[in-house]
C-alpha cells in the first residue's frame, strides 16, 4: 500500500514537469508510504513518476518504486496488493522470466510486457497503477474493478497529472482549485462525493474497473474492462438453488481470506460484533493463521446499550483464540483529533471516523495490515435496502410514471406537516417507482427538493445538471441484472460502498500507514458468488457466512440486530454545538455540517 503520482507534459508546447511539483505532490502522501520515497524521469524529461512506499511484500530496498524493467523501457508506480502474485509469478517463470524481487510490483512490469493492457484481466487484488512505456512514449493507468484503491487525474490541455489523493494534486500548486458544483451537490445528496467527480472541477477519479492511455494527443477516454453489474448479470443467468448457498459461500470466502493473507508482515483484524468481521476472523484461523490480533473500539457512551460492540466482539475473539486489543475512544480524544481527521480526509464524508480510530489503534499495536469485514452486506443482502427498495418500486411504479404526480403528492403531504416528521415520505411518489429513484430515497442524506433550502440556486442548478443523479444511478446497475436483489447489490456496491465506505477506509487507514484489506470486496469472490445472489433473501446470505468457519459464529451474533460499525460522532458534535442529533440521520447531517464548515471555503455553499 502506497502513494503514487506523476506528471506527463504530453503537448509539444507544454512546459517540462517541475521536480518541485513532483516532490511536493509525492511527499504530501508521506503517511501512505513512510518506508521509502522514489522518483523517475523519462529520457526526454517530459514524464516523471513519484512514489511513497509502505512495504508489505519484499521489505528490501530492491522492491522500491518507481520500478524500472531491466531494459529500461518500462517504469511502474503501484498502490495496492496483487493477491494472486504467487500464481502469476509461477506462470511468468515458466515463460523464462527471471525475477529480481519477490514483490507484486515486478509482476506488474512483466505482465505488461507480455500482455499489454490486457494484463488487468489476470489480476486479483486491489490496485491503482501507472506504467510508462518509453518506446511508445505513452502512459497506461489502471484501477481495480471495485475501486478499492483511488486514482485521481487532472488535465489542463497541456499536461496530465495523477496521484492517489486529491489533496496531493493540490499540494503541487499547479492544479486549479475551482469548485465542482456536481461534487458539492453530490455530497449534500449522499454524504460523500460520487465519482468520477471530486470537489474540484479539474480533478477527476479514474472510474473503477477502467484503464486509460495518455499519449502525445493527450488523455484517451477511459475504457471499462470489468464491472460489478456485469458480473452480477452473468451470475443471474447461471443462478443456483438455495441448497448450494452455504457450501458455495464457505468455499469462496475461505479462498478469498486465504489470498488476502499474502504478506511479509503480520496481518491483524478489525473486529466488531457483526457477522462479517467475525466470520472473516474464524476463516483466518481455518486457513492456518496461528496468531491473530483483533482490534475492537469501545465507547463509554455505548456501554450497556445495543450499540456496544465490545461484549460480543470479546466472545468471538475468545471463540477463535485471537489476541483481543480493546481501544476505548473518548469525546475528548475525538475533539483533539478532529482537526487532524479533517486534514487527512481527502474528500468530505459523513463517515470514516470509526475507521480512523480503529486504524489508529492498529498502528499503536504495531500493525501494518488489517483485514476488515467491509462488503458482506453489499454482497450478501445484509442491508434493509434489499427488502425496502423492491417494495417501494412495486408500490409506487404507477404514480411515479404519471408526470407531475409526485410533486403534487409532495405538496399535499407537505401541507399536512409530514415534511418535519417524515421528510423522505414526501419523495416516495416522486422517486419510489424506479430502482434509481428508490435508491436515492433510501441512501440520500438530503433529497433534491430539500437542497433548495441549503444551497445557492445557481450552484444547485449547475450541480444537478452536471451530476444527473438518477441517470448516474441507472448507469451503476448497467447492464441490468434484472433480479431485484442483484439490482440492489449493484447499486449498493457501486455507490454507497465505493464512494463512501471504501474511500473512507483508504484515507482513514492510510493516515495511520495501515493497509486495510477487504476479503469480502474481491472481484474474484463476486464472480464466484454471483450465481448465488438471486437465491438470497434477507437472512440466508449472512446466515451462510456465519456458518462458514468450521466453528460457526454464536447465535447471539447471528441474531443481533444490525447496528453498523458505529461511533457516537453525532452525540459529540451535538454536545459541542448545543443541538440535538439523536437519530442516525440527524447525526449524519450534524457531522456533515461540521465537515463542510471546516473543509469547504465556498461563498456559494450555504450550510444547513
Amino acid at each position: 500500500m502506497c502513494g503514487l503520482n506523476g506528471i506527463f507534459s504530453y503537448h509539444s508546447a507544454a512546459c517540462f514537469p517541475k521536480r518541485a511539483e513532483l516532490i511536493a505532490t509525492r511527499d504530501y502522501m508521506h503517511a501512505r508510504g513512510p518506508d521509502g520515497a522514489g522518483e523517475w524521469w523519462s529520457e526526454d524529461f517530459r514524464a516523471a513518476l513519484g512514489h511513497r512506499r509502505l512495504s508489505i511484500l519484499d521489505l528490501s530496498e530492491r522492491a522500491s518504486q518507481p520500478m524500472v524493467s531491466l531494459d529500461g523501457q518500462l517504469a511502474v508506480v503501484f498502490n495496492g496488493e496483487i493477491y494472486n502474485t504467487p500464481d502469476l509469478r509461477t506462470e511468468l517463470e515458466r515463460r523464462g522470466v527471471v525475477f529480481r524481487t519477490t514483490s507484486d510490483t515486478e509482476v506488474l512490469l512483466h505482465l505488461f510486457a507480455y500482455h499489454g493492457e490486457e494484463m488487468v484481466h489476470h489480476l486479483r487484488g486491489m490496485f491503482a497503477f501507472a506504467i510508462w512505456d518509453e518506446a511508445k512514449h505513452r502512459l497506461f493507468l489502471a484501477r481495480d474493478p471495485y475501486g478499492i484503491k483511488p486514482l485521481y487525474t487532472a488535465n489542463d490541455g497541456w499536461t496530465f497529472r495523477f496521484a492517489s489523493q486529491v489533496k496531493a494534486l493540490l499540494a503541487g500548486r499547479a492544479v486549479s482549485r475551482d469548485p465542482e458544483p456536481a461534487g458539492i451537490v453530490g455530497f449534500h445528496l449522499w454524504g460523500s462525493v460520487p465519482e468520477p467527480f471530486t470537489m474540484y472541477r479539474e480533478i477527476r477519479a479514474l472510474p473503477a474497473g477502467h484503464t486509460q492511455w495518455i499519449d502525445a494527443a493527450g488523455p484517451r477516454k477511459p475504457v471499462l474492462y470489468a464491472s460489478v453489474p456485469a458480473a452480477l448479470s452473468r451470475g443471474v443467468r447461471m443462478a443456483v438453488g438455495r441448497d448450494e448457498i452455504t457450501p458455495r459461500i464457505r468455499a469462496a470466502v475461505l479462498d478469498s481470506v486465504r489470498s488476502h493473507l499474502l504478506a511479509d508482515v503480520e496481518v491483524g483484524m478489525f473486529l466488531s460484533a457483526g457477522v462479517d468481521s467475525g466470520a472473516v476472523l474464524g476463516l483466518m484461523r481455518d486457513v492456518g493463521q496461528a496468531k491473530v490480533r483483533a482490534i475492537t473500539l469501545a465507547f463509554e457512551e455505548f456501554r450497556g446499550t445495543a450499540d456496544d460492540e465490545l461484549p460480543l466482539a470479546a466472545e468471538v475473539a475468545r471463540l477463535y483464540g485471537a489476541e483481543h486489543v480493546v481501544r476505548t475512544v473518548s469525546e475528548r480524544e475525538f475533539q483533539a483529533d478532529l482537526p487532524v481527521i479533517l486534514d487527512a480526509m481527502d474528500q468530505p464524508s459523513v463517515d470514516g471516523v470509526n475507521t480512523w480510530f480503529v486504524s489508529k489503534a492498529a498502528r499503536e499495536a504495531g500493525l501494518k495490515v488489517a483485514l476488515s469485514g467491509l462488503g458482506g452486506d453489499e454482497l450478501l443482502a445484509g442491508y434493509p435496502s434489499f427488502r425496502q427498495i423492491p417494495r417501494w418500486v412495486a408500490a409506487f411504479r404507477v404514480p411515479a410514471a404519471i408526470p407531475g404526480a409526485g410533486m403534487i403528492a409532495r405538496a399535499i403531504l407537505g401541507r399536512l406537516g409530514l415534511h418535519t416528521r417524515l421528510p423522505k415520505a414526501l419523495g416516495l411518489a416522486e422517486y419510489g417507482g424506479s430502482y434509481a429513484g428508490a435508491y436515492l430515497l433510501r441512501r440520500g442524506l438530503f433529497l433534491p427538493f430539500e437542497l433548495k433550502t441549503i444551497l445557492d440556486p445557481e450552484l444547485l442548478s449547475a450541480g444537478m445538471r452536471r451530476l444527473a443523479p438518477l441517470r448516474r444511478l441507472r448507469e451503476s446497475m448497467t447492464p441490468d441484472p434484472r433480479v431485484p436483489i442483484a439490482r440492489v447489490a449493484a447499486l449498493e456496491s457501486a455507490n454507497y460502498m465505493r464512494n463512501q465506505l471504501l474511500r473512507d477506509a483508504d484515507w482513514a487507514g492510510m493516515a495511520h500507514s495501515i493497509e486495510i484489506r477487504t476479503p469480502l470486496v474481491d472481484f474474484h469472490l463476486l464472480k464466484a458468488l454471483a450465481a448465488v445472489v438471486p437465491s438470497l433473501d434477507e437472512l440466508s446470505g449472512k446466515h451462510a457466512l456465519a456458518m462458514a468457519p468450521k466453528t460457526p459464529l454464536p447465535v447471539a451474533i447471528v441474531g443481533r440486530a444490525k447496528t453498523g460499525f458505529g461511533v457516537p460522532t453525532g452525540h459529540w458534535i451535538a454536545a459541542s454545538s448545543c443541538e440535538t442529533a439523536r437519530s442516525k440521520g440527524a447525526a449524519s447531517r450534524a457531522w456533515g455540517r461540521e465537515v463542510l464548515s471546516r473543509m469547504i471555503d465556498s461563498p456559494k455553499a450555504k450550510l444547513a
